[in-house]
């Protein structure tokens, strides 16, 4: 039986060794680095952000306080925060292997391909080793999402948050990392992909059915719910990218 090891990942990191506003500052800065927030894009409320993440309002407010100092964001009284550079350093806190935009350098199939080696045998592991906590979090997920479907950029966030709980369940962090690398591909595209009519909904429903397999505790329906979910997004960003219109 494989034991998995106690080595922090980004989602499970202890506050005796990093607090809440820094874990919730890098989620941002990951954000931004990985395309789902782009320049000039409006922030969810605190509020919003705070159910999207799971932490308090006051996490949220000293995060983004933070990030204001840092010329990240821009702060206006009366008005939403906003993304006012895409230019953040992520070396020091890197989630996955390698720079987040690399992976958009491959072509779509050579992606789909890979994810489906490496994603689907990382999630059947994750349904072997996760945690009642993690499953937890995976069921305020989906109450997050279901209150996100009418707003393609919450639903990201709550997708990533999503994705990642599950590849850092997994007992080999190495290959949660590279699958981390993997979901970050054309996540640009992604963001248009979700605002089609009933994109964000079928999402939802591909979640759902995955949170049912990791509950059940059953590694190979895990990893065939995760093959349907991948196939959906290749074939959704195939489509838009094919859409002369988009």
């Amino acid at each position: 039986m494989t034991v998995r090891t106690d080595v922090p990942s980004p989602l499970r990191e202890t506050l005796f060794r990093r607090t809440a506003k820094g874990l919730i500052r890098d989620k941002i800065v990951s954000l931004i680095a990985s395309g789902i927030l782009q320049c000039g894009d409006e922030l969810p409320s605190e509020r919003e952000l705070s159910r999207l993440l799971s932490v308090s309002r006051e996490t949220v407010r000293a995060a983004i306080r933070q990030l204001a100092g840092e010329g990240i964001l821009q702060v206006s009284q009366g008005a939403r925060t906003r993304v006012l550079t895409v230019d953040v350093d992520v070396q020091q806190r890197r989630i996955g292997v390698t720079n987040p935009k690399a992976i958009n350098g491959y072509d779509l199939d050579s992606v789909h391909r890979a994810r489906l080696l490496i994603e689907t045998n990382v999630v059947a592991d994750a349904a072997l080793h996760i945690s009642a906590a993690e499953i937890q979090r995976l069921e305020a997920s989906l109450a997050a999402q279901e209150l996100a479907l009418g707003d393609p950029l919450q639903f990201l966030i709550c997708d990533r948050e999503f994705h990642l709980t599950i590849y850092y369940a997994s007992s080999n962090r190495l290959l949660a990392d590279f699958v981390v690398d993997l979901y970050t591909f054309m996540l640009d595209d992604r963001r248009l992909a979700m605002a089609k009519h009933g994109a964000a909904r079928r999402s939802f429903e591909d979640h759902r059915e995955i949170v049912g397999t990791l509950v059940r505790r059953d590694p190979e329906a895990t990893a065939a719910a995760f093959q349907r979910h991948i196939t959906r997004i290749r074939d959704t960003t195939a489509a838009l990218r094919s859409d002369p219109a988009s």
